[in-house]
């Protein structure tokens, strides 16, 4: 899990990083690999990340859902790599 919150943190989709709060994303770190694990195999990681923040903080401060395909790939190549461990 922490392998996701770092990337949440240092990838900082909503801007919350202020450099000494690293475990803010825990939450939305832990639900992303929830869903991970539900819906494997997931075909869209981008939009699985998307969601996720939109549940947590609402579609207006989330931004658009591009801006989460990068964050949800990069996830998803940490979430394979544990599975094949």
């Amino acid at each position: 899990m922490s392998k996701f919150e770092t990337v949440l943190f240092e990838r900082d989709p909503i801007g919350l990083n202020f450099e000494s709060n690293t475990d803010e994303y825990r939450a939305e770190a832990e639900s992303i690999a929830l869903r991970f694990l539900e819906d494997a195999p997931v075909l869209d990681p981008g939009l699985v990340v998307h969601e996720e923040f939109v549940r947590w903080f609402g579609a207006d401060v989330c931004g658009p859902r591009d801006r989460y395909d990068s964050i949800g790939r990069e996830l998803w190549e940490i979430w394979a790599a544990w599975r094949r461990q």
